[in-house]
């Protein structure tokens, strides 16, 4: 989703992809095939690249620190990365900063999360994603599994909310931001579902809120791309963060097709320190609701069925094979009323998840 803003721009990428079929290999010609775990799999790859950035938070600090003392420019650099790759690191530093995030504390055995209290969530520090090293624990009894994993572990509150946002802002590495607006995020078994733009009904105080919050962040953690932060709206009207990700986001793919300038343009724009472009909403309201792994196995022949029953809605795949509850693509609806940009944007995800079944 980086390429085609990276041609209009006139930007040359290349890639470091797992496998010659994923996504991004088959439409970024030049790639290099590897694992970001590897430091020399990612020496090939960066060598003739000005600007180094990335697609998930994975890349281990210490390989991106040897890659900055070699002379590559990394974007988010290792020392603001860490922040999305460790939530203990996370955690800290933002409630040194004096952010709103849910009660929490290390824990290294059972016992201190029997000291902090049920209901909670336990959460690994590292590797976590889509619900995945997240468990919600009501008893004693269900600390097997967390305490089973690998890696450090913290437990934070089990926060009553009503429901989840998510607030992106660009910062470029000139220091200059822009922020897009704050968006709800809906999710199905932990998995990111739907996303409408901008929240509705909310509260024009706690979106300045949740706006400051993200610039905060972005400045303090010296954050340089896109920065989404996932929040929390609470039963007595808090913002607190969730999680981080620096790194276009999911609860940005409705940008595309959405803003004036997409979370894409706008994170290559900010690493190669290019003046940042318009957040502005092309239309009152956004819709963008993944297509996850169902019935529909197929999904280049159905894409025929579903661009013939909304074809105002914008359908994009990802070449992925088709896994249950996979995220293998998704659709964008606009326009001036919310409920019909909804209506349609789910009908057109139902015909490729479920095909005739919608």
């Amino acid at each position: 989703m980086m390429q085609p803003p990276a041609i209009g721009l006139g930007i040359r990428l290349t890639l470091l992809a797992e496998g010659p079929d994923v996504s991004a290999a088959q439409v970024i010609a030049d790639h290099h095939i590897g694992t970001h775990a590897d430091l020399d799999d990612l020496r090939r790859a960066v060598q003739d690249a000005p600007v180094v950035t990335f697609d998930h938070e994975h890349v281990p600090p210490e390989h991106l620190r040897t890659l900055v003392q070699e002379g590559h420019d990394c974007r988010p650099g290792p020392d603001a990365l860490i922040h999305a790759q460790d939530k203990l690191v996370m955690r800290r530093r933002l409630t040194d900063l004096g952010v709103p995030c849910p009660r929490w504390a290390p824990v290294a055995e059972p016992a201190d999360v029997e000291a902090f209290g049920f209901p909670a969530i336990v959460k690994t520090a590292r590797g976590g994603y889509d619900g995945k090293g997240v468990w919600k624990v009501e008893s004693a009894a269900d600390l097997d599994e967390p305490f089973g994993a690998p890696g450090a572990l913290l437990v934070e509150e089990l926060v009553p909310f009503r429901r989840e946002l998510s607030a992106q802002v660009a910062r470029s590495a000139t220091g200059e931001i822009v922020d897009y607006p704050v968006v709800e995020s809906r999710q199905v078994d932990g998995v990111c579902f739907e996303v409408i733009a901008p929240a509705p009904n909310l509260d024009p105080a706690l979106e300045a809120r949740a706006r400051a919050i993200a610039r905060t962040i972005a400045e303090e953690l010296d954050v340089v791309g896109m920065l989404a932060v996932e929040l929390f709206e609470t039963d007595d009207d808090r913002i607190l963060v969730n999680e981080l990700a620096m790194r276009p986001h999911n609860t940005g793919h409705w940008s595309i097709d959405g803003a004036v300038t997409s979370q894409f343009e706008n994170h290559l724009r900010a690493v190669m320190g290019l003046p940042l472009g318009a957040t502005t909403p092309r239309q009152p309201w956004s819709v963008m609701v993944n297509i996850l792994g169902g019935a529909v196995e197929d999904l280049a022949a159905q894409r025929e069925v579903a661009l013939a029953a909304q074809p105002d809605v914008k359908v994009h795949l990802y070449g992925k094979a088709v896994k249950p509850g996979r995220k293998v693509g998704h659709v964008t609806a606009v326009g001036e009323d919310l409920e019909d940009v909804l209506r349609r944007a789910r009908h057109s995800a139902a015909l490729l998840t479920d095909g005739d079944l919608a």
